[in-house]
């Protein structure tokens, strides 16, 4: 440890800094959609989330977040802290958190308690993404929020996390209107007398697609998640902007970066195909206003694809780095090498659960991770 390196110091590194393990150029960590597939259920869903967990912890990923989207049937992970909670019981070691909570569609107040009271279950093991848009379409966000003026939900994200953060840190100043309001579970515990609650609360990440959350992460020194699943073409000039505008804080001396990155991983490569396919009609769904569960491969092949449409799918699917093990971690390799990413947040989406499980092993074994 550096002389002027505290102990406290270097426990919020290693929260945030994971260790690359096998032959893997990074940590490898994984974001779940809790994917329902036509013909199942959510709870078949959220059984296979736990199912992944496990072996995920299993094989030594470093940490494994669930996204807030609403209305969307295929996507059944509406309620991150719900969610987080059940997989807190079920697992021992491996961090968990949102990537992300939309917070423009909550009060800051309650994300902190949800988030203090996951700390107290799974104390040290949580992280708190934080995004900015909606995760859903405007009528929801205006259902969410209780408001038809989303355009202030983005705008006044900066102002939503400083009041989020206070929260967080119980540390309003003297005559704040909030100064005699505590989030709880949270530090105010443990300076209430005979209290012996730590003050540790979970790191916060900001998450993006674009370059707002990566001046804003790299200017208050905070870690920083780039959806490169959805922003592909964004996401070099994103790293740069975030690494150019970060400043040492009591957080982070050097940024940290990951990145979202859509991975299929299977035995045969005509399988890989069939399941991206289904992923484009998906999207194809969604970007239409029509949302639905995750189509089966037999759905995407009996679909009528208009020439739109099928370029649509075709360029979706060449985001999703995909085929037997061998190339996909040839390609996450290659990805690495472009993006310096210091964490590959992976995310699989295959009609049924068992292929995302498969998808995840055989990434594991390409890399030689440790089992347990």
């Amino acid at each position: 440890m550096a002389a002027d390196e505290t102990v406290s110091d270097v426990t919020a590194a290693d929260e945030i800094r994971g260790t690359a393990r096998g032959s893997a150029p990074a940590p490898l960590s994984v974001l779940d959609l809790v994917t329902v597939g036509s013909g199942s259920t959510a709870t078949d869903a959220l059984r296979t989330s736990v199912e992944l967990a496990r072996f995920t912890e299993s094989r030594g990923f470093h940490r494994y977040w669930v996204a807030e989207h609403h209305s969307m049937p295929g996507v059944a992970s509406s309620s991150p802290a719900v969610i987080l909670a059940h997989l807190a019981a079920h697992t021992d070691r491996i961090r968990l958190g949102s990537g992300g909570v939309m917070l423009p569609n909550h009060a800051p107040l309650v994300i902190a308690e949800q988030f203090g009271t996951l700390e107290a279950l799974a104390p040290r093991r949580i992280d708190l993404g934080l995004g900015r848009a909606p995760g859903t379409d405007g009528a929801t966000a205006a259902a969410l929020r209780r408001t038809a003026t989303l355009h202030e939900g983005a705008d006044d994200f900066p102002e939503q996390l400083a009041e989020l953060t206070r929260f967080l840190d119980d540390d309003f100043p003297d005559g704040h209107r909030y100064g005699r309001i505590h989030a709880i579970p949270g530090p105010v515990q443990g300076t209430s007398p005979g209290g012996v609650q730590s003050p540790h609360r979970p790191p916060v990440w900001l998450l993006g697609s674009s370059g707002f959350s990566a001046r804003l992460a790299g200017v208050l020194g905070l870690p920083f998640a780039f959806a490169h699943h959805f922003s592909a073409q964004n996401t070099v000039p994103a790293l740069d902007l975030y690494r150019e505008s970060f400043r040492p804080s009591e957080v982070l001396a050097e940024p940290y970066a990951l990145i979202g990155v859509s991975v299929l991983a299977v035995d045969e490569e005509r399988e890989a195909r069939r399941q991206i396919l289904a992923t484009g009609l998906n999207m194809i769904r969604l970007r239409g206003g029509r949302p639905g569960l995750f189509p089966s491969p037999e759905e995407a092949e009996a679909h009528q694809f208009s020439p739109l449409e099928r370029e649509f799918a075709d360029s979706w699917g060449a985001n999703i780095i995909h085929g037997t093990a061998d190339e996909v971690r040839t390609g996450l390799d290659d990805l690495h090498k472009r993006t310096g990413a210091d964490e590959l947040m992976l995310t699989s989406h295959a009609h049924r659960g068992e292929l995302r499980l498969r998808s995840y092993e055989l990434v594991a074994d390409a890399y030689g991770l440790p089992t347990a």
